[in-house]
């Protein structure tokens, strides 16, 4: 496993793109705000970012990277498909808005953003993304909030393994199933909403957690992530969250301490349930 300059490790994919496993999410980041946000995360040391056609804010991200002086190939960059936007001819028209909106020739991976099983799209919708991968406009493809009934007809009935599933994934809702589902599949598991949009940084086992390693309970969340393997991508609209969030490739949990967390779990979700889901 290599790493960036600033130690996050890079993980590589099923495809042999590699992508830094800590990134920054811009999900309800203002779109007036994005440019100078993720400025801010660019500056940190972030190379990963995550957005998405529904998020409205595609625009500042671009800027941003544009403004940072770095190369295009140095940062690694995610955007999903809409909702309304699903369907074979229709993803790939969606992506080339999201290419003019970010200003680049390539996104490095394009995800399909729900299921929606309802309207039963997301297999032609695959197929659309299969014609995007082999046009080189993706380095590489995958879904968000994927069940594994999703996950089979799609390596049933398609010719690419999906690279990534972007999943809702923190100490109250940790996917154990879901996650062995995707290793032994060859899928790597993205954690949307870490921190349970922030609702844990109160619990006390957490709070007490962090105090013995001197760190944040948002500190110590996102270094169980990366200790369980998951690509996690954190969003802040604060300056010194930022930095603080990316601040914890310098000490490691001890295996009694990530069996403290596992007991947290309490399959309960903050977003959507897929199964039911239809946009």
């Amino acid at each position: 496993m290599s790493t960036t300059t600033n130690q996050v490790p890079d993980v590589e994919l099923n495809n042999g793109t590699t992508i830094p496993q800590f990134g920054f999410g811009v999900f309800q980041i203002p779109p007036e705000r994005t440019a100078d946000t993720v400025g801010a995360a660019l500056e940190a040391g972030y190379r990963h970012l995550d957005t998405a056609q529904m998020y409205e804010n595609e625009e500042g991200v671009g800027e941003a990277i544009k403004s940072s002086g770095l190369d295009r190939d140095e940062v690694f960059v995610t955007t999903k498909l809409a909702n309304d936007a699903q369907g074979h001819d229709s993803a790939i028209t969606a992506l080339e808005g999201s290419l003019r909106r970010l200003n680049t020739d390539y996104v490095d991976l394009y995800l399909i953003h729900w299921p929606l099983p309802a309207q039963d799209r997301y297999l032609r919708t695959w197929r659309g993304f299969e014609e995007i991968l082999r046009s080189g406009k993706a380095k590489a493809i995958g879904v968000s909030n994927f069940q594994p009934a999703h996950l089979d007809r799609l390596i049933e009935e398609a010719e690419i393994v999906p690279a990534v599933n972007q999943i809702e994934l923190h100490p109250a809702l940790q996917q154990t199933e879901l996650r062995a589902y995707h290793q032994s599949h060859g899928i790597a598991t993205e954690a949307w909403s870490p921190l349970a949009q922030a609702d844990l940084l109160g619990d006390p086992i957490l709070t007490e957690l962090a105090g013995k390693y001197g760190r944040s309970a948002a500190q110590l969340v996102l270094r169980w992530h990366v200790q369980l393997g998951n690509i996690v991508f954190p969003k802040s609209g604060t300056p010194a969250r930022i930095r603080e969030n990316i601040d914890i490739f310098d000490f490691e949990l001890d295996a009694e301490d990530l069996r403290v967390i596992d007991k947290l779990d309490a399959g309960r979700r903050t977003g959507p349930d897929p199964d039911t889901f239809n946009g």
